[in-house]
């Protein structure tokens, strides 16, 4: 668990909350909790692994990343 107040201990995850909140959150409007639950989910699942290039794994999207060391 990282110490409060020190986003470094989790670089990783403080890079994608940033990247969502720009790509998603910031613009949208949800009725509900659920509504934004599913737009997260349909954003991670249809967007950001499958079709979102990632510098940190050579311009490629996580799951041709995965594919490519996994053969």
């Amino acid at each position: 668990m990282s110490r409060k107040g020190n986003p470094y201990d989790n670089a990783l995850m403080e890079a994608f909350y940033k990247t969502l909140k720009r790509e998603l959150v910031n613009d949208a409007h949800f009725a509900t909790i659920e509504q934004a639950q599913l737009e997260i989910f349909k954003y991670i699942e249809t967007y950001y692994n499958p079709k979102r290039l990632h510098s940190a794994l050579g311009y490629l999207s996580p799951v041709e990343f995965e594919k490519i060391v996994t053969n």
